[in-house]
């Protein structure tokens, strides 16, 4: 939901942090001191574009960007493994926020008009590590920037470009500190469009909203570095993609965002939408995608959504969730969803919030159903 997540996501600005920034080169570890909240909330500049009605999506177009929006992002997550069976989880993602509605004619050759912001991690399962990286700069200068047919988004030398035009097929670059990713990924299942025929209302007022679509079976390989060891890796990765003006409300805290890849080829996305009062949003939502392409949208009251346990973080002393269970009654489905490592915070990141990898379990028989990724945003400072 990012709603990646998701949504999303991901995903994260402010209006003073684009000023902010726009008045310096380059800001690495910005304090997080930021919530979602503020970030895809509050009062805008008139003139941006918003979203209200469906939308006709167009591939390849609407995989690049849309300007006329304040904020979009591109949130790739995946489980990988070796051939001997090491697990690792990934996330690289883009987020791009505009200054204006429209671009503002600059005689400095810094001026610019779009912000872009990125967070790459890996979780090394048997390492019992989590990694994470953030960088943020103006596309500028050839600093960042993003384009459309093929994909291309950067920002610095982390990147996704597309080796396709006709089709979401992207390579995944990133490194920092050692710890890198290379990945190739190509679409093996279609484009699910979340919501009303991809509008994703995450409130009353209209305009809370984004426009938002998954492609969650990405069939990738390619190689993931750790403390100086370079693996082989090959899995599944997810796409959300998310842009809009606006979407969380003054009542609303955060979200638990699921994207899960199930072993029977299915797939389901739901997000939660928490109220500052713990409780669920009516708005809350999701999608299932069927074997056959065919997508059935999921309201609130569709799912059950329980939380089993609760992890402590060490380093900011927030507590979220850390086990759930996920039933579907209509679709048979009575799921566990675990993480594969407790701490999976982003701690240093301009807005604080846990993204992981997961296993997902059948609650009665404890077999495997799949893997995937969940989002936790809106717990920063969360201490009971």
């Amino acid at each position: 939901m990012k709603s990646r997540t998701l949504l999303i996501i991901l995903f994260l600005f402010v209006l003073l942090l684009p000023l902010a920034l726009f008045l310096q080169p380059k800001v690495k570890e910005p304090p997080a001191s930021f919530s979602v909240a503020d970030a895809l909330g509050g009062i805008v500049e008139p003139g941006f574009a918003r979203a209200t009605l469906p939308r006709t999506f167009t591939f390849p177009i609407d995989h690049g960007p849309h300007p006329r929006f304040r904020t979009e992002w591109w949130y790739f997550t995946g489980n990988l493994h070796t051939t001997s069976g090491r697990r690792f989880g990934y996330q690289l993602t883009f987020f791009r926020s505009a200054l204006t509605p429209a671009p503002v004619s600059r005689t400095s050759r810094w001026g610019t008009n779009d912000i872009f912001m990125a967070h790459f991690t890996i979780t090394d399962v048997q390492g019992k590590r989590f990694h994470s990286f953030e960088r943020i700069s103006r596309a500028a200068l050839g600093l960042a920037g993003a384009g459309g047919i093929p994909l291309a988004i950067h920002l610095e030398d982390w990147s996704a470009v597309g080796f396709s035009g006709k089709s979401l097929d992207t390579e995944l670059k990133a490194s920092s500190e050692g710890k890198a990713i290379r990945l190739r990924l190509k679409a093996d299942g279609p484009v699910m469009l979340n919501g009303d025929r991809g509008l994703s209302r995450k409130g009353r007022e209209p305009g809370n909203a984004s426009y938002y679509y998954s492609i969650p079976r990405l069939a990738t390989s390619g190689t993931i570095r750790v403390d100086g060891e370079e693996f082989d890796v090959a899995g599944l990765s997810w796409l959300d993609r998310e842009w809009g003006t606006t979407s969380l409300e003054q009542s609303q805290a955060g979200w638990d965002w699921f994207g899960l890849q199930l072993d029977d080829g299915r797939a389901l996305m739901f997000y939660r939408l928490r109220q500052k009062d713990g409780s669920t949003d009516p708005v809350s939502a999701g999608t299932l995608l069927q074997v056959d392409g065919t997508m059935r949208s999921l309201a609130a009251a569709d799912l059950q959504l329980e939380i089993g346990a609760w992890w402590r973080s060490p380093k900011s002393g927030s507590r979220y969730p850390a086990h759930w269970r996920i039933r579907l009654p209509s679709e048979g489905l009575d799921l566990e969803v675990v993480p594969l490592l407790a701490d999976q915070e982003l701690n240093a990141t301009t807005v604080r919030y846990w993204e992981g990898a997961v296993v997902v379990r059948d609650v009665k028989s404890g077999s495997s159903r799949g893997s995937g990724y969940v989002e936790l945003t809106g717990y920063d400072g969360m201490k009971r």
